[in-house]
């Protein structure tokens, strides 16, 4: 389509796992043509062999199919064209180069010094092709340096900080559910890719663009004064209620669990019409913000045990009467099924390329609404090597006899 934001754009997909796929995945979604290179000697992506798969027999732990496609990668290679190329073999350099040509950018998630060694590096790229964008998304950096400079989300998390900030006092580290690490270096390569990408348009000139995971995420967690917090001697570590904030926190109810923010004087009082308890909006312990963070604990203990007998549906539905932000905590199966969420595409069903739509599944969408373009993902995960043809014979202009050597050649 040509009314997608980055319709006409060319992106050269060098990545695997999540945090470089979720990169480009976003990218196919506002329209760019994203080709993901993937390597025909280890099977392509490997995502392909992440358990569970969908197939003709329905979803399953174990490939019991050809045709059966990990979930992994129907979420995360939508909208793409998949070619194969070994990027070890030597017979790969001129390939590469001729894809990168008229490329706009390059999107990379190898360890540091993988790409120098491979001969498609930044500054070999550049020397093809002045005006790219180059993305690299890495654990620590493209510099390298910390071991090896490999990283997996859990090593981000420890390192970042952010397991000490969820959780009791005390607790053990909480690991986060969500690979945050992995999913918050993708936004910000995006970021800096499309504003390289203008940039450019202004300069000419590309350049390297460079993210790290453990930068990404240690930045969130810096925006969060938790250095002050500690020199005061407010604890960084809270577990379901947030002292600093109250009334603010998780609350067990009769059947579930309720969210509730009500940190300014507003919504603090409301939450006190709102249990039965407006005489206390004038105790001097809850009148004012400072006084409630003072006496957070037994506040919060007043409103708990007016929550603990009352059904979640009751709860939110008293407390938003009295304009209090409150919610139930929601399962994930039952969150990502949300109308808003399904309306609004930001959630869709997954689509297997042969067999249709798995309705029992979802994958993100595009969270991002436009009031004059579209964006979305409309094609499904591409099996490995699906766009040779279209990519090598008819984008790059291959002939026939130059496709078949390449391929004799397990290059493709």
């Amino acid at each position: 389509m040509t009314d997608q934001p980055l319709a006409g754009r060319t992106i050269i997909d060098l990545t695997t796992a999540l945090a470089g796929p979720y990169a480009t995945l976003l990218l196919a979604g506002l329209g760019a043509t994203v080709i993901k290179v993937e390597n025909p000697a280890t099977g392509g992506e490997t995502a392909r062999n992440n358990a569970p798969y969908v197939g003709k027999q329905g979803l399953s732990l174990q490939r019991r199919d050809p045709d059966d496609m990990s979930v992994s990668m129907l979420v995360r290679g939508r909208n793409k064209l998949s070619v194969t190329l070994n990027l070890k073999d030597p017979l790969a350099r001129p390939v590469f180069a001729d894809l990168v040509r008229d490329a706009d950018a390059v999107v990379e998630n190898y360890s540091p010094g993988v790409t120098e060694r491979l001969g498609i590096d930044y500054a070999t790229v550049r020397e093809i092709n002045p005006r790219i964008v180059y993305t690299s998304i890495s654990g620590f950096g493209s510099q390298g340096g910390r071991g090896s400079g490999k990283a997996m989300d859990s090593i981000v998390q420890a390192l970042s900080g952010v397991m000490m900030t969820a959780g009791e006092p005390g607790d053990d580290p909480v690991r986060f559910g969500l690979p945050v690490g992995d999913l918050m270096a993708p936004l910000f390569a995006v970021i800096g890719t499309l504003s390289a990408l203008m940039q450019a348009d202004h300069t000419g000139e590309g350049q390297h663009v460079d993210v790290s995971m453990l930068g990404a995420l240690t930045s969130l967690v810096a925006c969060e004064p938790f250095e002050a917090l500690d020199a005061v001697g407010i604890p960084q570590r809270t577990g379901s209620m947030v002292p600093r904030l109250a009334p603010f926190g998780i609350l067990p109810a009769a059947d579930g669990h309720v969210a509730l923010c009500a940190p300014t004087d507003a919504f603090a009082h409301g939450t006190l019409r709102a249990i039965g308890r407006p005489e206390l909006i004038d105790d001097d312990r809850f009148a004012s913000r400072d006084q409630r963070v003072r006496h957070a604990d037994e506040l919060h203990e007043v409103i708990r045990a007016w929550c603990a007998g009352r059904p979640v549906a009751e709860v939110v539905e008293v407390l938003t009467e009295h304009g209090v932000p409150a919610a139930e905590v929601r399962e994930p199966r039952e969150a990502v099924r949300d109308p808003l969420v399904r309306d609004r595409e930001e959630v869709v069903p997954i689509a297997h390329p042969r067999y249709g739509t798995a309705t029992e599944l979802t994958a993100t969408g595009m969270p991002i609404r436009f009031s004059a373009a579209k964006a979305g993902f409309d094609r499904p995960a591409p099996a490995l090597g699906e766009h040779n043809d279209h990519v090598y014979r008819e984008r790059l202009g291959y002939s026939e006899r130059q496709i078949a050597e390449l391929s004799t050649h397990s290059v493709i």
